[in-house]
C-alpha cells in the first residue's frame, strides 16, 4: 500500500454540520478547553487487510488537509445560515487545521492508531475528515468495476423503494406527518465522489423524502438542507468543565440553548443513557427543545419512553420530533415511521447504508473524545459496545453518579 493519492478532502465544508455548530458554541463559551481523541476500529478482525497498511498515505492526506482554508464562497454560504454568527465566520476565515495536533502510528499489534490532542476548537474539527480519509484509502484498494456496479444496483433498489414509499404516502392523503430521510454518511462513505453520487441521485428521485444531508459541502452544492445539531463529544465535554458531574447534562443543554436561542433544537439522549437523560430533561428543556435524537439501544423502546415522558409533562408529543440515526436503512426507517407517525413526528439520518452499501463489509471506525481538560470523559451508551474509555474507575463513578446499572 504505497500508492500516493490525490487529496481526498478538497474543501473544509466537506464536513458534518454538527462540527460547525459545536465548534461555534465551544469558541464562544469555552475556547480554552483541551481535548484528547482516540481512534478505534470496532471490527478490526474483519477487515480485508490491516488498516496499518494505509499509514503512509494517511499521513500524506492529513498533510494535505492541514493546508486547506475556507474559500470566500464557502464563508458566504455559512453566513447565509441564520444560526451561524458573523463573528464565527470571521474566525473561520482565518482557520487552518494544525498538523501538530494529530499523530498517526501503529501499535504493538500492528493496528492503526490515530491520536488527536489539542484545543477543542481545533481538535474536534479533525474527526469527520480523518474518518472519511481512512475509509476512502481502505476501500480504494478493494474497489473494482464489479464493486461499483453492485453499488449502483443497490442504489437503484433504494430509488425504487423511495418511489414506493412516496406512493404509499400519497394514498388517501396519508403524507402527514411526512417520511423524512437525511444523509448522515460522510464519515463512513465509500468515497467522496460516491457519496455525492448517492445523495444527488436520491435527492433528485424523491426530494420531499431525501431533502437533507449532514454534509455541508453537498448541501451547498445541491441546494439541500444542511442537517445537524450536537454530537456526544459536546455533552461529554461538560463532564470535565466547571460544573458538578451530576449537572453536566443540564449544563450542556443550557449552553446549547444560550448559543442557539431556539434553533437546532434536537437533543442527543444517550451520553449517559436514555433513562438518566430523561431525569434531567425536565419541563423547561422539553419545551425549549424541538425533539430528541436516538443513537443507540432499541429504537422502539426509546421512542415509547420519549412519548411517555412528553405526556407525563403534559406536552402533546405531536408537537415534537424524534430523529433516529443508529444503524438504519430505508426499510428500518420506514417501519419506525409507521410505528410512531400517529403519535409523534419522525425523521431519520442514515449513514453507512446510503454511502457505503457496495457489497463489501464496511469498517466500523470511530474517533472519540476520551479526555477533556486532563480528565477522563465517557458516554454510557444504550448499546454497551459503543462505550469507549480506558479508565474503568471513572466509568464506574459515572455509572454511580447517574444511577446507570452495569450491562449484563
Amino acid at each position: 500500500m504505497t500508492a500516493t493519492y490525490a487529496p481526498i478532502i478538497t474543501s473544509l465544508l466537506d464536513n458534518d454540520l454538527y462540527k460547525f455548530t459545536m465548534l461555534q458554541a465551544m469558541l464562544h463559551q469555552f475556547p480554552q478547553t483541551h481535548g484528547v481523541y482516540r481512534f478505534r476500529c470496532r471490527n478490526n478482525k474483519d477487515t480485508s487487510y490491516p488498516l496499518a497498511d494505509i499509514q503512509q498515505d494517511l499521513e500524506q492526506q492529513i498533510d494535505s488537509l492541514c493546508e486547506l482554508r475556507f474559500l470566500p464562497d464557502e464563508l458566504e454560504y455559512l453566513r447565509s445560515l441564520r444560526f451561524i454568527r458573523s463573528d464565527f465566520v470571521d474566525y473561520l476565515e482565518l482557520f487552518k487545521l494544525k498538523r501538530r495536533f494529530i499523530t498517526v502510528s501503529t501499535d504493538d499489534k500492528g493496528r492503526l492508531s490515530i491520536d488527536i490532542e489539542g484545543p477543542m476548537i481545533q481538535a474536534m474539527f479533525f474527526e469527520v475528515f480523518v474518518l472519511a480519509i481512512v475509509n476512502e484509502l481502505y476501500f480504494n484498494a478493494l474497489s473494482s468495476e464489479s464493486v461499483i456496479a453492485e453499488g449502483q444496483h443497490r442504489l437503484d433498489e433504494k430509488v425504487a423503494l423511495l418511489h414506493q414509499y412516496a406512493g404509499e404516502q400519497k394514498k388517501n392523503g396519508q403524507d402527514k406527518p411526512p417520511f423524512i430521510v437525511a444523509d448522515f454518511g460522510t464519515r463512513r462513505r465509500f468515497s467522496r465522489r460516491w457519496q455525492a453520487h448517492v445523495v444527488e441521485t436520491l435527492y433528485k428521485a424523491e426530494p420531499k423524502i431525501v431533502s437533507g444531508t449532514s454534509n455541508v459541502y453537498l448541501a451547498k452544492q445541491l441546494g439541500m438542507t444542511p442537517i445537524g445539531t450536537m454530537a456526544h463529544e459536546f455533552m461529554q465535554a461538560f463532564q470535565a468543565l466547571d460544573v458538578r458531574l451530576r449537572d453536566s447534562q443540564k449544563a450542556a443543554l443550557e449552553s446549547w440553548v444560550h448559543e442557539y436561542r431556539g434553533d437546532l433544537g434536537i437533543a442527543l439522549t444517550d451520553v449517559v443513557g436514555m433513562d438518566a437523560f430523561l431525569r434531567d430533561f425536565d419541563l423547561y428543556f422539553a419545551k425549549l427543545f424541538d425533539g430528541l435524537r436516538h443513537d443507540s439501544g432499541d429504537p422502539y423502546i426509546w421512542g415509547d419512553k420519549a412519548i411517555a415522558h412528553y405526556e407525563k409533562l403534559k406536552i402533546d408529543p405531536k408537537t415534537k420530533i424524534l430523529t433516529f440515526s443508529d444503524g438504519l436503512n430505508l426499510g428500518k426507517a420506514w417501519e419506525l415511521h409507521q410505528y410512531f407517525k400517529d403519535r409523534i413526528r419522525t425523521s431519520f439520518g442514515i449513514g453507512t447504508n446510503l454511502t457505503n452499501d457496495m457489497g463489501i463489509t464496511p469498517i466500523n471506525i470511530v474517533l472519540k473524545l476520551v479526555e477533556c481538560n486532563g480528565q477522563p470523559v465517557a458516554k454510557l451508551s444504550d448499546s454497551p459496545g459503543k462505550t469507549m474509555i480506558n479508565n474503568d474507575t471513572y466509568l464506574a463513578y459515572l455509572r454511580q453518579v447517574f444511577e446507570v446499572d452495569e450491562p449484563e
